[in-house]
């Protein structure tokens, strides 16, 4: 029996492409031969207009056989975004209770940035990932008429507030860090986003004193992202916010191409989900030049998690050593390699390395 049992949904576009990539690199690591079964699920945007839904009935009981989903990306013209959004990947984080939705932003070797200024760009973003801005209450009135509404209600619980600050706390505290900053706009959004501020300060105020609490306007933060990025260790952000500053961190530091991320339930009751930040990218599906870099990383926090932390290390490693050694690089960071090349590259490196060290 295998000791990890990964549910695999490559999703739409190049999400097939970079997912090949990434279960060839899981299938080379060493240890026994029977350490990863994985069961590939066809939830995607095909599968909807053959059913009328993202996912079958009973979704829920089957994903929680696993011990991990990898998920590739989603999205198709033909079916619009809020429904392969909303039936497919916010289904699985809020019912799985993956609150924790976490994405690292670093400077890569060969990867240059304009912001770096000669210092390496370093911190990680703690997303909340099952409320906030990002939820089904609302509705919409007097549709096509000149009096038509909408009302959208962001959602914010002192629960839901002080457990993800906990968790960038937490990891905070694992790595050494001295700082933590908070993203709110609790100026102009007084209620949810004052109660943001008040929990996030009660938290680390009883917990992680030894933590600088930085409070800091959603807006004057992107702009302080480009102009001292490396000013940042930890950053605590809602669900809206934390989406946005993280496509910018993926920016200032190479591009989407290359950022992983993680959705996480910290108490394991559910399996955690873990995929690129980039998008299912129509306009390259199926011409083999997507980065996988992305997708390869999501699956080494994936092993960080399930307490395969060396295997990890080893795939981000060989990343590094493919990046720095700059020969194969594909379009998105001025390169020609397809993505079957820079998979390869990858795996060359990953077979020179040592299990450990």
């Amino acid at each position: 029996m295998a000791k990890y049992n990964i549910a695999v949904i490559e999703g739409d576009g190049i999400g097939p492409e970079v997912m090949e990539q990434a279960l060839n690199v899981l299938g080379a690591l060493g240890g026994e031969a029977d350490w990863l079964s994985v069961e590939k699920l066809p939830w995607n945007s095909r599968y909807y207009l053959e059913h009328g839904r993202m996912m079958p009935e009973g979704w829920k009981e089957q994903l929680q056989r696993f011990d991990a989903i990898l998920f590739g990306a989603i999205g198709d013209a033909r079916v619009p975004d809020d429904v392969s959004v909303w039936e497919l990947i916010m289904p699985i984080r809020k019912e799985f209770r993956q609150y924790v939705n976490f994405r690292p932003v670093r400077s890569l070797p060969g990867i240059r940035s304009p912001l770096a200024d000669g210092e390496d760009i370093e911190f990680a973003i703690f997303r909340e990932n099952a409320e906030g801005e990002y939820s089904d209450s609302g509705g919409r009135m007097f549709r096509g008429e000149p009096a038509e509404l909408a009302i959208q209600n962001t959602v914010m619980t002192r629960a839901g507030i002080e457990r993800i600050t906990r968790a960038a706390g937490d990891y905070a505290r694992r790595h050494g860090k001295t700082k933590l900053t908070s993203a709110t706009k609790s100026n102009a959004v007084v209620h949810a986003n004052k109660l943001w501020d008040e929990q996030v300060a009660r938290t680390v105020r009883t917990d992680y004193p030894e933590l600088e609490l930085e409070s800091v306007y959603v807006d004057a933060l992107a702009a302080y992202f480009v102009q001292r990025p490396q000013s940042f260790e930890v950053v605590v952000a809602s669900n809206l916010f934390g989406d946005i500053l993280s496509d910018l961190g993926s920016g200032i530091t190479g591009g989407l191409g290359l950022s992983p991320s993680a959705n996480i339930n910290p108490e394991k009751d559910f399996p955690s989900m873990f995929e690129p930040v980039h998008g299912s990218a129509p306009d390259i599906a199926g011409k083999g030049i997507a980065n996988p870099i992305a997708q390869i990383w999501s699956a080494a926090l994936m092993l960080d998690h399930l307490g395969e932390a060396e295997k990890g290390k080893k795939i981000v490693r060989a990343i590094e050593q493919v990046l720095a050694e700059g020969k194969v690089k594909t379009a998105d960071i001025g390169g020609d390699a397809t993505t079957a090349e820079m998979g390869q590259a990858i795996l060359d490196k990953l077979a020179a390395l040592p299990e450990k060290g």
